[in-house]
């Protein structure tokens, strides 16, 4: 074991030429992503004037992938990954190609957007299964710790950029900027990634595939170490979503001016970074797992503090450190994989993705409401006792799965 953990390092899990190709076009995908965002939410705020749409424009791509994962989740395992990955990178240039060129209605840009969202999870569950299989072991922790950290960065750089783009080109040709990015990630992956079979195929006949997605979305739920594993990764990341979502109000609020806000928020990826680096590299594998829950807590125990009126750089300290506690999700990869049915793998990762989108999305709206009662500061401080409670409810059932790998329990088919 410590011989394994000392040979697995960023440089050898980059060294794999099909994950570098994995992971290079889902970092270019992502910019692409938060670019579009920015721009089609700016486009049709020109058009139509309404701060609604605008922001409906913005997290379009989130609710849809409900239905996806749902009904279309199976696709991950049934077909190979090359040409699943190229098409859905393709039709997502096709898209932005067609919002920057066409003059559609608003109704149409949306529903554009939507229907590509559908096909997310697929995307992503295809991915993390073809991640798992090149990097056995500890490798595929490590390999996640760098996706994280670059969806992060990602991300970032999409805002920023996404912000200088559409000032310096306009919305229509920062679009055109995205379908270009999305294109250069179909090519790559069609040039470079091998053409690998799909999951090996479950017992049973086989059905249509919304029959089987539905079919193997129940299976995972019933089994109570893939349901707990999944809700550990969901809840706290909506709560501190919502958290999130109350940064740029919270710092008016409390006096600090609307570029704070921008800081409080840019502390959090900051952290998370810092977090995954640190927690993937220098601690083993089963310190990360035995920390999983205190790391889960740590998540939210420093949003309590925001009750209170504090200055900025203790506010972002704090921030950071709730972002570093996002690296508590690295404890869980391996028991997930683990408990997870190898012809159903890609549609696990493809549910653990909608999860986590339609989380993230309902956990602002749920937070925000509750800001209306109680205020910012104690709507933030609220999200990060949910957390708290979350790792406590939790505690036992993450315990027992993480005692059944270490006393060698087969993983549940």
């Amino acid at each position: 074991m410590s011989d394994d953990f000392a040979r697995v390092t960023y440089a050898r899990i980059l060294a794999e030429p099909r994950f570098r190709v994995l992971f290079a076009t889902r970092s270019l995908v992502i910019a692409a992503d938060t670019l579009r965002m920015v721009a089609l939410s700016v486009l049709v705020y020109a058009r139509t004037g309404s701060p609604l749409l605008a922001a409906v424009a913005f997290g379009i791509g989130f609710l849809p992938q409900v239905a996806g994962g749902a009904l279309l989740g199976s696709l991950a395992d049934r077909l190979r990954p090359r040409p699943l990955i190229t098409g859905v990178y393709a039709a997502e240039a096709v898209a932005a190609l067609a919002l920057g060129l066409l003059d559609l209605p608003v109704a149409v840009c949306l529903l554009l957007v939507a229907a590509i969202a559908c096909v997310t999870p697929v995307v992503s569950g295809a991915v993390n299964r073809l991640a798992a299989e090149v990097l056995p072991g500890d490798g595929f922790v490590l390999g996640r710790s760098l996706m994280m950290i670059a969806a992060a960065v990602a991300q970032l750089m999409g805002l920023a950029f996404g912000g200088i783009a559409v000032a310096a080109l306009g919305d229509r040709r920062a679009l055109l900027v995205t379908a270009a990015v999305y294109a250069v990630a179909a090519v790559l992956v069609r040039a470079l990634l091998d053409d690998l079979p799909p999951a090996p195929a479950g017992e049973g006949p086989a059905s249509s595939v919304v029959g089987a997605s539905r079919a193997a979305n129940r299976r995972l739920w019933r089994d109570r170490a893939v349901r707990t594993i999944l809700l550990a990764q969901w809840l706290p990341a909506a709560f501190v979503a919502g958290a999130e979502s109350l940064l740029i109000p919270y710092a008016q609020v409390r006096g600090h001016g609307e570029a704070a806000g921008a800081v409080l928020l840019a502390a959090l990826p900051v952290g998370m970074a810092a977090g995954n680096v640190v927690c993937g590299r220098l601690l083993r594998p089963h310190t990360r797992e035995r920390l999983v829950v205190p790391m889960m807590a740590l998540f939210g125990l420093p949003l309590l503090a925001l009750a209170a009126d504090l200055p900025l750089p203790v506010l972002t300290a704090l921030l950071a450190v709730t972002g570093a506690g996002f690296a508590y999700e690295l404890g869980l990869q391996r028991p997930f994989v683990d408990a997870v049915p190898e012809e159903a793998r890609g549609q696990a990762f493809g549910l653990l993705s909608t999860g986590l989108m339609t989380l993230q999305g309902l956990g602002p709206v749920l937070l925000g409401a509750v800001a209306e009662v109680l205020g910012v500061g104690r709507a933030v401080a609220l999200a990060g006792v949910a957390c708290g409670v979350t790792a406590l409810l939790l505690r036992r059932v993450l315990l027992r799965v993480r005692g059944g790998r270490g006393a060698g329990r087969p993983a549940a088919r």
